[in-house]
């Protein structure tokens, strides 16, 4: 059923239901993070992954109203004020709203960053999997047949436009992965412990690079910022065929 209403506090208000926000515990402050006062209906909504001036500056240049990104601007506790305080005022000068959904986003069943990824890649009956602060937000599963990391890695370099990474240090051809978006490499141990037979994850440090060394696990970095990209894609459909509105999706590439 088509909801008549396009204000933001009520396309914020399906997405926090949809992604369940409330339920979540969280660093990142989801939800409708600004509205400026005089913004009234909503024509247009961007989607993106990070909250900064840059994005801001494209969506402005496209006539954005209404911005939905994974990485907002409030966090809990709030590392850097100024920053928050340049951010806001650039949006409220420009009336653009702002809404982020961060852990919500990455570990919803239908239109989290890491499902999607499991059916970008076919992999079969995911189980949740990656436990961060209490709760699991990646997905694991299995490959229909044995499958080369090169392959999986051709996948995601067409489809993210990624500059994925394979790091050799485990079986050739895989029967099994286990995916965390962006910065999930403290969950290796978990996958290691799990059996699989490979760790997709968006980033990695020195520390976890050596531990998959040693474990023998197989690992794909794919990028921080373009495995998050498919979570907000995912949602430009809702958005649009719920309320009527145009979307676009706004790519401030990082190769990170």
């Amino acid at each position: 059923m088509t909801v008549k209403s396009d204000t933001c506090a009520r396309i914020a208000g399906v997405l926090n239901t949809t992604l369940r926000v409330g339920k979540i515990k969280d660093a990142s402050v989801n939800g409708l993070q600004v509205c400026p006062r005089r913004r009234g209906r909503v024509r247009k909504v961007g989607f993106a992954v990070d909250a900064c001036i840059s994005t801001f500056e494209k969506a402005s240049a496209l006539d954005v109203d209404l911005l939905i990104v994974h990485h907002g601007i409030k966090w809990r506790p709030q590392k850097d004020r100024e920053l928050e305080h340049r951010r806001t005022a650039y949006l409220k000068k420009r009336n653009m709203a702002l809404y982020a959904a961060h852990l919500p986003l990455d570990l919803h069943a239908e239109y989290g960053n890491n499902m999607q990824i499991c059916r970008l890649l076919d992999v079969q009956e995911p189980r949740k999997f990656g436990r961060y602060h209490g709760i699991k937000i990646g997905y694991a599963g299995r490959f229909s047949t044995a499958t080369d990391l090169d392959d999986l890695s051709a996948k995601l370099k067409k489809q993210l436009r990624s500059s994925c990474r394979v790091h050799r240090f485990g079986k050739t051809r895989i029967h099994s992965i286990g995916i965390v978006s962006g910065g999930g490499g403290s969950m290796l141990r978990e996958a290691f412990e799990s059996g699989l037979d490979c760790f997709l994850v968006g980033e990695i440090d020195l520390a976890v690079y050596n531990a998959a060394k040693e474990y023998g696990m197989n690992l794909i970095v794919a990028g921080h910022y373009a495995t998050e990209t498919v979570g907000v894609r995912a949602l430009m459909p809702l958005v649009r065929d719920t309320f009527g509105v145009d979307t676009v999706f706004i790519d401030d590439k990082k190769d990170l």
